[in-house]
């Protein structure tokens, strides 16, 4: 089935700019985003408990670890190395990017363990649960 849909520019934007945070193509995060809501409604529909607000908090924490990474100019930097035709200030923008995607990863990992054990459930069966996957960026 296809479904298309018409956003201005500014949700367009938005919506672009969430994806590339979150290291997806557009069209799998509105998906993702859909699955989530549609989970959400069935839960509710459901009268399934409704999370704490700890775990809101850190749900909120690990969708945002990865924000203030530049993506598109990550992986441009990425694709000149390996053309080796990346310029020595270029060298040191990609380590520093890299740098902060392994904080960002880092602190991410370490609020999807928090979550595991406020849940009581292994980490690799949240991971799962939550859609989420080990990514390789470059």
């Amino acid at each position: 089935m296809s479904i298309t849909i018409d956003v201005g520019p500014d949700m367009e934007q938005q919506l672009r700019q969430a994806a590339a945070q979150a290291g997806l193509a557009p069209e799998t995060y509105i998906i993702e985003l859909l699955r989530e809501r549609l989970s959400q409604s069935h839960r509710h529909a459901n009268n399934e408990r409704s999370i704490s607000p700890s775990e809101t908090e850190l749900l909120l924490q690990i969708n945002q670890s990865l924000s203030g990474i530049t993506w598109a100019r990550y992986h441009e930097l990425v694709a000149k190395r390996k053309v080796e035709t990346l310029m020595e200030d270029e060298q040191q923008e990609l380590i520093d990017l890299t740098d902060q995607i392994e904080t960002a990863n880092a602190q991410r990992i370490s609020y999807l363990v928090e979550l595991a054990q406020l849940r009581r459930t292994p980490l690799d069966a949240l991971m799962h649960e939550l859609g989420l996957k080990s990514t390789d960026h470059d």
